[in-house]
């Protein structure tokens, strides 16, 4: 009987399951969006119980459209949003609390109550910078304004998780609560010169230890599917083996495993990775210090820069401008203007991200004049996310001492071929794209697969990488170095603006 892998590709905006044979082809994918809430302005929540309903919805497609049943699942690999903060009642199993998502720029004045000093302190620990964006904040602001939740956390009745352990503990019934390194380590309270949940960072947040899931390596059996997870007639448990952050993911599903290695994901966001091994770098440049990997024994760090607005900004022009009427079209409007206009889009609709780390900067368009057109808008939008992911990769290079050749790309964005080409001149460097571009679930179905056997070792899954695309930049130095100025400009007319107009 032939098996396959079924990897959960828990997303921010939606959840995907997806079908892999032992060709690492995929075989069949299912996809279910669910509701973004906005209580208020900077606040982005969603339903947790919503969450697993989509999961376990995509997981009985993905079998029926492939015709396969779960006897036939050698494993499930897991692979999620990270930083969104999911806490449960452990006697319930039901959230107190809608999960509060990575996005959401509520903790920022908490965020900013902290000494110089503090940040660095926290910073040696973690790899981070104190900022709303990781999950500690999150946690301590549900503690103190949810009521009772204070004294539930102190009684040790309280379960905090990124969405993986949320998943995992619902896959197993409640009798797995675990993690991963990848995710512990975004969360503002695992030190990752220990590579342990650290006290004295729970302190400061006010968090239980008790609240904190075990962790585990990105690949090794976490625990059993409850029986009648897809139906009552289909019982059979399928090993867990699997669990990994998302950008780690793409970056393992790239398989850039050795030092110097680089990936960008455009997703909702846009996230660019670096592989330095064994070796922490703590980025004089607003990078990120992150674990990349914990396989086979053996943990790997990286430094990570995150652009907060990517792929959002294309729904932005789709939905609030009503410019565009699907994101296809983005690249047809770019290839109609080619003058001399230089007009710039700072999606900043949430503050800025790497390089900047501004909660208080929001979004803006500047050289508009007469002539400006809205084929102007959408083509500035799509480069703003090349400038914005040039800007990490200009700060990743001055970190690591030299300029990057090439950046293998993958994420839904990755197919518009303007921005690929932007991005290949911009960045004076090769973009380099494979066939699958689902390399974020793939990095989760390889450690899958690797746990079990199905896969022998990373050699064998190499044999199964083609490349797609390869771009070469079509611009001099010289005629990108007067668009980058302009952008840099732009950018700083962006900062501290709530608070200027306050």
């Amino acid at each position: 009987m032939e098996k396959f892998i079924l990897t959960i590709d828990e997303g921010t905006t939606s959840t995907r399951a997806i079908v892999v044979n032992k060709k690492c082809e995929i075989v069949s994918v299912d996809q279910a969006a669910f509701a973004q809430i906005f209580p208020q302005e900077g606040w982005v929540e969603q339903d947790a119980i919503e969450i697993w309903n989509a999961v376990r919805t995509t997981v009985t497609n993905s079998l029926n459209k492939a015709h396969l049943t779960l006897s036939q699942i050698e494993a499930i690999g897991i692979t999620n949003q990270r930083e969104t903060v999911v806490v449960w009642d452990k006697e319930t199993g039901i959230p107190i609390y809608n999960a509060i998502v990575w996005q959401d720029k509520r903790t920022a004045k908490f965020c900013e109550s902290f000494t110089q000093q503090e940040v660095d302190a926290i910073r040696d620990k973690t790899g981070l910078f104190i900022n709303p964006y990781f999950s500690a904040s999150k946690v301590k602001w549900i503690l103190d304004n949810v009521e009772g939740a204070q004294k539930l956390a102190n009684k040790g009745r309280l379960f905090f998780g990124t969405i993986n352990t949320w998943l995992i503990y619902r896959l197993t019934a409640g009798e797995v609560f675990a993690t991963d390194r990848t995710n512990a380590c975004r969360t503002l309270l695992y030190n990752i010169q220990t590579n342990d949940w650290d006290q004295s960072l729970l302190d400061i947040f006010g968090i239980p230890k008790s609240m904190l899931p075990s962790l585990k390596s990105n690949s090794e059996t976490y625990g059993y599917t409850f029986p009648g997870l897809v139906s009552k007639v289909d019982t059979h448990k399928v090993p867990i083996t699997s669990s990994i952050g998302d950008q780690q993911a793409a970056l393992f599903g790239q398989l850039a495993v050795n030092k110097g290695e680089a990936k960008v994901t455009y997703g909702t966001g846009c996230f660019i990775l670096m592989n330095t091994a064994s070796e922490r770098v703590f980025s004089q440049h607003g990078l990120l210090t992150t674990v990349v990997s914990d396989y086979d024994g053996v943990i790997k760090y990286g430094i990570e820069g995150s652009v907060l607005v990517a792929g959002a900004a294309v729904q932005w022009l789709r939905d609030s401008l009503r410019l565009v009427y699907n994101e296809l079209e983005t690249e047809w409007y770019s290839g109609q203007v080619n003058d001399d206009r230089r007009v710039y889009v700072v999606p900043a609709f949430t503050g800025l991200g790497s390089p900047y780390w501004d909660n208080y900067a929001r979004g803006a368009i500047f050289g508009l004049d007469r002539g400006t057109k809205r084929e102007h808008i959408v083509r500035a939008t799509l480069e703003a996310i090349a400038y914005q992911v040039n800007d990490v990769l200009e700060a990743m290079s001055k970190d690591m001492g030299k300029k990057f050749s090439s950046i293998k790309v993958d994420g839904g964005a990755s197919n518009n071929r303007f921005l690929m080409q932007f991005q290949a001149n911009i960045s004076q460097t090769t973009i380099i794209k494979p066939q699958n571009v689902e390399t974020t679930a793939m990095g989760a179905t390889y450690l899958a697969g690797l746990a079990t056997g199905f896969w022998k070792n990373l050699e064998e899954i190499k044999k199964h990488y083609v490349i797609a695309l390869e771009l070469k930049p079509t611009e001099t130095e010289a005629q990108v170095a007067k668009k980058i100025k302009g952008w840099k400009a732009a950018v700083q007319r962006t900062f501290s603006w709530v608070l200027d107009v306050e």
